[in-house]
């Protein structure tokens, strides 16, 4: 197989399809760009190249917005899992700031994509706060709002007192950062697949792809059931269900947990802003355009379905209790408990480039804890690419970087 299959998620999640989703397209002969995974980062590219005018064609072994993107819990921030601070002692402090400067970039695209479309995917600016924790004490904070400072990334230290009178929450101190949203994650996928479709893209699913060869005039798509396809370009978003004949080992896998309340319960602190911690592993919380609270964290370093999916009782717990003790309430009820399958790297930062091991081939992973926004980042890098033209951000995010 091309890709790994995965049991991408178990337990339920808050996020809900339409009755009716969008039906299958026939699939073409020939497309200009055939983009493989019909997730957020698929979609996100399929519609950016579409605008540009060529044909592309989406497939998928699933429906649109039904793998992990379904249990994304779509915190939209620029801040990476690994600090500014630790990325300048592996990179330098310029390059350190110039990737994330990229990455903020991209949240203020997707930003201004979202209302050219008009999709309602109850996306809506929020605060940010990134609370102190076992990565970043108060004196981490402190030298991490500095190094934002300096890279012109809008973030301010608060002491501890000051969030808790401002936001009402346990006291401690954090980095306040302005950029960051919320989004429905299936909503924005498919809005994003039908603004596509308009442009005359094809989306077509279920099509198991289990191979790529390349022969004269681009790349053969090859399907599980003899359905085949020629492109020009080949565009690998399958998500957490990676290409790994591709992509390298050191873009891993584990295992997240995150529980919702009933609508309603937010606002459950002030402003309704994007709670995380400076911690390992860190608890996060935020509110939706329903009035749900969203909790999750508890990673584990393993991917078994089976293991994962029989602890999301005694996790549900465990984040239950933490919240409470995070915004200082224990009376909000939660009726969505899920896990699912996350991606991670060493510096934070996703895959996105060409592929080393056949031409014509571009990887579009999102690894990091910011997939809604690496999915942005990857359209804004990729669509020059198909254009021919050079970007100096590109070997930022590379896939082969040394990590």
């Amino acid at each position: 197989m091309l890709t790994e299959q995965l049991d991408l998620r178990g337990g339920r999640n808050c996020w809900r399809q339409p009755a009716l989703g969008p039906e299958s397209d026939e699939a073409p002969a020939k497309a200009d760009v055939a983009v493989i995974g019909a997730g957020v980062m698929g979609a996100m590219v399929a519609e950016r190249l579409s605008d540009m005018g060529l044909s592309v064609v989406v497939l998928d072994r699933r429906a649109p917005a039904s793998g992990a993107t379904a249990a994304s819990t779509a915190l939209v921030m620029w801040g990476a899992d690994v600090p500014l601070t630790h990325l300048a002692r592996t990179v330098g402090e310029g390059e350190a700031a110039e990737r994330w400067r990229r990455v903020f970039e991209a949240v203020r695209a997707l930003d201004q994509r979202i209302r050219k479309l008009d999709i309602d995917c109850g996306w809506r600016a929020r605060p940010e706060l990134y609370l102190a924790g076992d990565v970043l004490d108060d004196a981490g904070l402190k030298l991490e709002a500095d190094a934002r400072a300096k890279a012109s990334l809008p973030s301010e230290f608060l002491a501890a007192e000051a969030v808790r009178e401002r936001f009402d929450i346990a006291p401690r101190s954090a980095l306040l950062s302005s950029g960051s949203y919320e989004v429905d994650p299936v909503a924005l996928t498919l809005g994003l697949i039908n603004a596509a479709r308009a442009n005359g893209a094809r989306l077509c699913f279920p099509f198991d792809v289990i191979g790529l060869a390349r022969e004269a005039g681009g790349v053969r798509v090859c399907g599980n059931d003899g359905a085949d396809l020629l492109a020009k370009s080949v565009v690998l978003a399958s998500g957490y269900e990676a290409a790994r004949l591709f992509l390298p080992q050191h873009f891993s896998l584990s295992s997240s947990y995150a529980i919702a309340s009933k609508p309603g319960a937010a606002p459950a602190w002030r402003e309704n802003a994007l709670l995380w911690e400076a911690a390992d592993p860190y608890l996060y919380a935020r509110a939706t355009s329903d009035g749900r609270i969203i909790v999750g964290g508890e990673d584990e370093e393993f991917v078994d379905a089976i293991r994962r999916d029989a602890l999301i009782p005694a996790k549900s717990g465990t984040l239950q209790a933490k919240a409470a003790k995070l915004i200082g309430r224990d009376d909000i009820e939660y009726d969505c408990a899920w896990a699912a399958s996350f991606g991670g790297s060493p510096d934070g930062l996703p895959a996105i480039g060409a592929a080393r091991n056949m031409e014509d081939v571009t990887l579009a992973y999102g690894f990091g804890g910011n997939g809604v926004t690496f999915a942005s980042l990857c359209a804004e890098l990729i669509a020059p690419r198909m254009r021919g033209e050079a970007d100096a951000a590109a070997r930022f995010f590379d896939p082969y970087r040394v990590l």
